[in-house]
């Protein structure tokens, strides 16, 4: 029977489907934002000074992660697709693949960026009152990147599984983890030593500890589509075809999560220049809309599971409309999120501040934040679909076309020529958003990316 011929899928069904995936994943992302927003007002207790040097690691740690992000989302979207084939044996092989391929990456990764840790702070901005803070927090945490990425290479093998639930519950565990040992170790209380943004860099790692046993663990559960007693009954190997695959859809991804970061990098450059509180108001915007983006992975992690096994199985029109549902969730959760905004904007950042003049920068930002979180979500979900579906050289493209080039042109433009300040950086986030929410969903409602193979 070919696609056509199928019966239209049952739309109330496959919406609870979708749900009963999207909510771990939307939590987990929930918990994770929210863990490093707690993290961020404890360690704002030092001052503005503390926020921007903790503020400036961000997008060299994430440029760090960039290959581990797209080896990431090459296992979830060809576990996904093994899983609706019934190919389990290969699935596996996907995972143990990836897992050797990350220990290798990382050991590479965190040696290089821990000895130039100082050179780079430098880049990312940093000046006389934030270097040295800078320099201590961004060490620790790369040297410790081990156990976060282990745990992300697992995390994202069960969720193209359809088990997004285990890695809600190794991120939630990790936070609270993360938020304890930040209370006991940036101050120093009950005899701990006060060892301040020291102590945020060390409670983060220690968190990821955690969350690697528990990811670790979950690969000998019976229950588990990938674990490790059916590898040993396969004798699972490391193979070159594997490799392959995924190294086929993580280098487009890979160079996509880079395009973003330069883009995203040369934000924060043009907004460290601003001035230390400046930058320090633009790190909680920032803050403000990776609670939107925790969302809308949310939905990604779903919509890449449910079409990635639909397009395996062969069935494109439920593929379509699976995509078709998160989407709608989505929507609906970045109106929520954009009334909260709307009516609390300078309530959050007094949780952050005292000084009037950066709460005002605050409510400027944001007003900014309210209308891109509407086309961040729908736009990351679009993202997935077609990341699920092995579009990736598109989606590279995209990032390539808005985040590269646009939003650092607009950036540039608007605050070096023009001189409009946090105005202009946030305008050139917002021109960046739309455009990508233009191109991508023009993408998916032509729905050739149905017809893809991986």
């Amino acid at each position: 029977m070919n696609d056509n011929a199928r019966p239209r899928p049952d739309r109330k069904s496959l919406t609870r489907r979708a749900i009963s995936v999207a909510w771990p994943a939307v939590m987990e992302s929930f918990f994770v934002v929210l863990a490093g927003m707690i993290d961020t007002m404890m360690v704002a207790e030092m001052g503005s000074y503390a926020v921007a040097a903790v503020g400036l690691t961000g997008q060299p740690k994430f440029i760090g992660l960039t290959l581990f992000f797209g080896v990431n989302i090459a296992v979830s979207a060809l576990v996904a697709r093994r899983k609706g084939e019934q190919r389990q044996e290969e699935a596996n092989e996907v995972t143990y693949t990836a897992l050797v391929i990350t220990v290798l990456l990382c050991i590479v990764i965190s040696v290089l960026f821990v000895v130039f840790t100082p050179q780079m702070m430098r880049l990312a901005g940093s000046n006389e009152d934030t270097h040295d803070a800078a320099v201590e927090y961004f060490r620790i945490i790369m040297g410790g990147m081990f156990f976060n990425v282990i745990t992300m290479v697992i995390n994202a093998a069960q969720r193209g599984s359809g088990n997004t639930r285990l890695s809600m519950s190794t991120n939630l565990v990790s936070s609270v983890v993360n938020i304890l040992f930040n209370y006991l170790l940036i101050k120093g209380r009950f005899g701990f030593p006060a060892w301040g943004i020291r102590g945020a860099a060390i409670a983060t790692v220690l968190g990821t500890v955690v969350a690697a046993i528990m990811a670790l663990s979950s690969l000998f559960r019976r229950s588990s589509y990938v674990r490790i007693p059916l590898m040993r009954r396969y004798k699972t190997r490391f193979t070159k075809k594997s490799a392959l695959s995924i190294w086929t859809l993580a280098f487009p991804s890979t160079l996509e999560n880079l395009a973003m970061r330069v883009g995203f990098l040369a934000t924060a450059l043009v907004a460290a220049r601003l001035g230390t509180d400046e930058f320090a108001a633009h790190n909680i915007g920032m803050n403000i809309l990776g609670l939107g983006f925790s969302f809308a992975d949310g939905m990604q992690v779903a919509a890449i599971a449910l079409t990635g096994e639909s397009l395996g199985a062969g069935e494109k029109e439920r593929a379509r409309e699976q995509g078709a549902i998160c989407q709608r969730i989505g929507f609906f959760i970045s109106v929520a999120l954009a009334l909260l905004l709307l009516l609390g904007g300078r309530w959050f950042y007094s949780l952050y501040f005292q000084e009037p003049h950066i709460i005002d920068m605050g409510v400027l930002i944001s007003r900014f934040t309210i209308v891109t979180v509407l086309l961040q979500i729908s736009q990351i979900i679009f993202t997935g679909c077609l990341r699920a579906a092995g579009d990736v050289r598109y989606t590279l493209n995209v990032a390539l076309i808005s985040v590269t080039g646009i939003r650092t042109l607009v950036t540039v433009l608007l605050v070096v020529v023009f001189h409009l300040g946090l105005t202009g950086v946030w305008l050139g986030i917002l021109s960046d958003q739309l455009s990508r929410f233009i191109l991508m969903r023009h993408r998916f409602r032509q729905g050739n990316w149905v017809n893809l193979k991986i």
